[in-house]
């Protein structure tokens, strides 16, 4: 039987885990090529014959995703597969459409066939957007099952942009491991909060050899779900955090309603910095889509190194890049605490961006007036610098997951901000994760 053509649209990650479960080892179809987006420098590379496996002897190339069409009609794919996330339901059927009429069929695939099952119980943390608060939620619920005497590893939804056979697992238990593994700024933002409280952390490529090195030292497995992708692994408690700062959202992008609809417990985040008819707005939403679900409202509050220092002054504000940027929010922490402490400027760095900076802006044109801390490679780091370095201003304020100040030079002065969960009153998630913690600690 001739093997089914395939192409897959992807952005390095959720393509390659879908690849290695489906299709590595699937004679009945022919990957030809991967399609590369969101993501800078990924398109121009080869999927390694180390990884693709006994029916692939050359790898798989890369490609950007513009040339679909063309890939299509050239190769005669006969089923374009759509595997990565965070994206809305317009963009979604916009790429069927194109699929469709070059002349190949178009497949989403679903969570189930993709899902692997482990020997040890599976906690999933996910989201409906980019930027709801899923970092937070996950250390939390670490720290909750670390402090009943149980082994946590978290395993964090790939990020894998660099020398993929070397990445393909990926191990982290100190700082050091950062350097070792020459972590872009985006993997640090994830991985370096675990690390400070003492959690190791998996990642890579292979999430089949992955699950199979974590499952070694855990009791249980912390999915770290990313952007708002599906989980990887088949969850014993599925948990998704929903964002009331963009009510509706929930119903208008892939895969995050379905992450909604999946999901055991639902975290609406930011609730005393929202409108109120935002919190309801999704609250209904929720009701509508999964009645059963637990829903459990929370904070992030913010905290800030020397506060005094902000009231009055021009600030830079560097926030979570890939929430700004495909997550579609105008601000984060940073903005908050920058309001909350009185700033009398907020400074617009765009007229200041350098190089690769100034492309962000340019394909982010909402942005708005402060900086993603974009730093997906050698390069964009020095133009992240660059920019700092040429925006007027008084202050820094660094609202990203991590210190940038281990990363890049700041030559004005700087503060930090921080943040983690509170949930406010009953249920919270000490009691949803009871049937686990109960009896150990």
């Amino acid at each position: 039987m001739t093997p089914r053509k395939v192409l897959i649209l992807g952005a390095a990650g959720r393509d390659f885990h879908n690849f290695n479960v489906l299709f590595r080892e699937d004679p009945g179809h022919r990957v030809v090529a991967f399609t590369a987006t969101q993501i800078p420098d990924i398109a121009g590379r080869r999927y390694p014959a180390e990884l693709a496996g006994r029916l692939y002897p050359s790898g798989i190339p890369i490609v950007a995703e513009d040339e679909m069409e063309s890939l299509v009609r050239d190769f005669g794919i006969d089923e374009v597969v759509f595997a990565y996330s965070d994206v809305s339901y317009e963009t979604v059927m916009h790429l069927a459409s194109r699929a469709i009429a070059a002349g190949a069929d178009f497949r989403l695939v679903g969570a189930d066939p993709t899902m692997l099952q482990s020997s040890v119980p599976v906690v999933s943390v996910c989201a409906v957007r980019t930027g709801c608060g899923k970092s937070q939620t996950t250390r939390k619920v670490a720290e909750i099952l670390q402090s009943a005497g149980l082994r946590v590893v978290a395993v964090r939804h790939p990020m894998p942009y660099g020398d993929l056979v070397r990445q393909r697992v990926q191990r982290f238990a100190v700082h050091e491991d950062l350097d070792r593994h020459e972590c872009t700024i985006e993997e640090r933002e994830e991985y370096e909060p675990h690390l400070d409280r003492g959690t190791v952390v998996y990642a890579g490529v292979d999430y089949g050899a992955i699950l199979a090195e974590a499952e070694k030292e855990a009791d249980v497995v912390l999915w770290d779900g990313g952007n708002n992708d599906l989980p990887f692994y088949r969850p014993t408690l599925e948990i998704v955090v929903a964002d009331p700062h963009r009510p509706g959202h929930e119903l208008r992008y892939h895969p995050g309603e379905a992450n909604l609809r999946r999901a055991h417990v639902v975290v609406i985040n930011k609730v005393s910095t929202a409108k109120p008819e935002g919190v309801a707005e999704v609250r209904r939403n929720v009701a509508a889509l999964n009645p059963a679900a637990v829903v459990v409202e929370a904070d992030s509050p913010v905290s800030v190194t020397d506060p005094e220092t902000v009231k009055g002054k021009r600030v830079l504000v560097i926030e979570d890049g890939p929430t700004l940027t495909h997550g579609e929010m105008t601000y984060g922490a940073g903005v908050v605490a920058a309001r909350q402490l009185g700033a009398a400027e907020m400074v617009d760095p765009r007229p200041y961006a350098v190089g690769r900076i100034a492309e962000t802006f340019r394909k982010y044109p909402g942005t708005g007036a402060l900086l993603p801390a974009m730093g997906y490679g050698e390069e964009q780091v020095r133009d992240l610098e660059a920019t700092v370095k040429a925006t007027p201003c008084d202050l820094v304020v660094i609202g990203t997951p991590i210190d940038l100040r281990r990363l890049i030079r700041f030559e004005k002065p700087t503060v930090r901000v921080t943040y983690d969960l509170a949930e406010r009153g009953r249920p919270d998630l000490a009691e949803v994760l009871a049937p686990l913690t109960r009896g150990r600690g």
